[in-house]
Protein backbone atom coordinates (compact mmCIF):
# COMPACT_ATOMS: atom_id res chain seq x y z
CA UNK A 1 0.00 0.00 0.00
CA UNK A 2 1.56 3.45 -0.83
CA UNK A 3 0.70 6.83 1.04
CA UNK A 4 -1.08 7.84 -1.50
CA UNK A 5 -3.87 5.00 -0.44
CA UNK A 6 -3.39 5.50 3.49
CA UNK A 7 -5.37 8.33 4.87
CA UNK A 8 -3.70 9.49 8.73
CA UNK A 9 -5.26 11.77 11.33
CA UNK A 10 -2.86 12.64 13.78
CA UNK A 11 -5.38 13.78 16.34
CA UNK A 12 -9.31 13.06 16.16
CA UNK A 13 -10.29 16.56 17.80
CA UNK A 14 -8.57 17.96 14.22
CA UNK A 15 -10.93 19.18 11.89
CA UNK A 16 -8.97 19.16 8.32
CA UNK A 17 -9.75 22.78 6.81
CA UNK A 18 -7.47 21.07 3.62
CA UNK A 19 -5.58 18.81 1.89
CA UNK A 20 -3.11 19.17 -1.13
CA UNK A 21 -1.41 16.71 -3.00
CA UNK A 22 2.18 18.25 -4.77
CA UNK A 23 4.77 16.24 -7.17
CA UNK A 24 8.48 16.50 -6.37
CA UNK A 25 8.74 19.90 -8.61
CA UNK A 26 10.03 22.74 -7.18
CA UNK A 27 7.27 24.82 -8.90
CA UNK A 28 5.12 22.89 -6.33
CA UNK A 29 6.38 24.62 -3.20
CA UNK A 30 5.31 27.67 -4.32
CA UNK A 31 1.62 26.04 -5.30
CA UNK A 32 1.16 24.33 -1.55
CA UNK A 33 2.52 27.91 -0.09
CA UNK A 34 -0.89 29.95 -1.53
CA UNK A 35 -2.67 26.89 -0.50
CA UNK A 36 -1.50 26.91 3.01
CA UNK A 37 -2.35 30.62 3.23
CA UNK A 38 -5.30 31.20 1.48
CA UNK A 39 -6.68 28.45 3.37
CA UNK A 40 -5.90 29.86 6.47
CA UNK A 41 -6.68 33.11 5.68
CA UNK A 42 -10.23 31.58 4.40
CA UNK A 43 -10.76 30.16 8.01
CA UNK A 44 -10.12 34.01 9.19
CA UNK A 45 -6.86 32.85 10.96
CA UNK A 46 -6.18 36.28 12.88
CA UNK A 47 -3.08 38.50 12.34
CA UNK A 48 -0.25 37.58 10.41
CA UNK A 49 -0.65 33.71 10.92
CA UNK A 50 -1.52 32.74 7.36
CA UNK A 51 1.94 34.49 6.15
CA UNK A 52 3.65 32.65 8.96
CA UNK A 53 1.90 29.47 7.77
CA UNK A 54 3.10 30.16 4.70
CA UNK A 55 6.55 30.73 5.23
CA UNK A 56 7.13 27.55 7.83
CA UNK A 57 5.42 24.99 4.88
CA UNK A 58 7.82 25.97 2.71
CA UNK A 59 10.74 24.90 4.49
CA UNK A 60 9.04 21.32 5.48
CA UNK A 61 7.60 21.12 1.69
CA UNK A 62 11.04 21.78 0.99
CA UNK A 63 12.65 19.59 3.19
CA UNK A 64 10.05 16.64 2.13
CA UNK A 65 11.51 16.95 -1.35
CA UNK A 66 14.86 17.12 -0.83
CA UNK A 67 15.32 14.43 2.23
CA UNK A 68 11.74 12.87 2.74
CA UNK A 69 11.53 11.34 -1.09
CA UNK A 70 15.54 11.55 -2.10
CA UNK A 71 15.05 7.87 -3.34
CA UNK A 72 11.72 7.39 -3.72
CA UNK A 73 10.86 7.26 -7.89
CA UNK A 74 9.70 10.58 -8.98
CA UNK A 75 5.93 10.01 -9.18
CA UNK A 76 5.78 9.84 -5.45
CA UNK A 77 4.12 12.52 -3.83
CA UNK A 78 3.71 14.82 -1.03
CA UNK A 79 0.76 15.30 1.23
CA UNK A 80 0.14 18.64 2.76
CA UNK A 81 -2.92 19.34 4.92
CA UNK A 82 -4.43 22.17 6.99
CA UNK A 83 -6.06 21.63 9.99
CA UNK A 84 -7.53 23.52 13.05
CA UNK A 85 -7.45 22.32 16.58
CA UNK A 86 -9.03 24.48 18.93
CA UNK A 87 -7.07 27.79 18.39
CA UNK A 88 -4.60 26.12 16.40
CA UNK A 89 -3.58 26.01 12.60
CA UNK A 90 -2.07 22.86 12.30
CA UNK A 91 -0.19 21.81 9.28
CA UNK A 92 0.98 18.55 8.15
CA UNK A 93 3.68 17.38 5.53
CA UNK A 94 3.36 13.98 5.31
CA UNK A 95 6.59 11.95 2.97
CA UNK A 96 7.27 8.28 2.11
CA UNK A 97 10.55 8.46 3.60
CA UNK A 98 10.58 6.84 7.49
CA UNK A 99 13.76 8.93 8.85
CA UNK A 100 13.06 11.16 11.10
CA UNK A 101 14.10 15.03 10.55
CA UNK A 102 16.98 16.51 12.64
CA UNK A 103 17.65 19.81 13.43
CA UNK A 104 21.29 21.29 11.55
CA UNK A 105 23.20 23.92 13.14
CA UNK A 106 25.03 25.26 10.51
CA UNK A 107 27.44 27.73 10.79
CA UNK A 108 27.32 31.35 10.09
CA UNK A 109 28.77 30.73 6.07
CA UNK A 110 26.15 28.26 5.47
CA UNK A 111 23.86 29.32 3.01
CA UNK A 112 21.24 26.26 4.19
CA UNK A 113 20.27 24.29 6.66
CA UNK A 114 18.23 26.71 8.86
CA UNK A 115 14.75 25.57 8.17
CA UNK A 116 13.50 23.39 11.18
CA UNK A 117 15.02 26.07 13.69
CA UNK A 118 12.67 28.77 11.41
CA UNK A 119 10.00 26.36 11.92
CA UNK A 120 10.79 25.93 15.96
CA UNK A 121 11.13 29.58 16.57
CA UNK A 122 7.67 30.58 14.51
CA UNK A 123 5.62 28.15 15.60
CA UNK A 124 3.36 27.41 18.84
CA UNK A 125 4.65 23.96 19.06
CA UNK A 126 6.24 21.72 15.46
CA UNK A 127 7.04 17.66 15.73
CA UNK A 128 7.00 14.57 13.47
CA UNK A 129 5.26 11.52 13.81
CA UNK A 130 5.92 8.35 11.95
CA UNK A 131 3.48 6.03 9.96
CA UNK A 132 3.04 2.88 8.47
CA UNK A 133 3.96 4.44 5.04
CA UNK A 134 6.20 7.58 5.85
CA UNK A 135 6.37 10.69 8.63
CA UNK A 136 4.42 13.42 9.07
CA UNK A 137 6.27 16.46 10.00
CA UNK A 138 4.06 19.12 11.31
CA UNK A 139 3.90 22.59 13.38
CA UNK A 140 0.78 24.69 14.93
CA UNK A 141 0.57 28.19 15.20
CA UNK A 142 -2.25 30.23 17.19
CA UNK A 143 -4.30 31.83 14.97
CA UNK A 144 -7.52 31.94 16.58
CA UNK A 145 -8.71 33.81 19.81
Amino acid sequence: MTLSRYHYTPNPDLFLLGERWITRAERSVASVRRFVRDTAGDWDAFGDAPEIAELLVSELATNAMAYGTADAPARNVIRVTVGKLGALLVVDVYDSCVEIPRMRRPSDLETSGRGLSIVEDLSHNWGWTLNPYGKSVWFQLLAWP
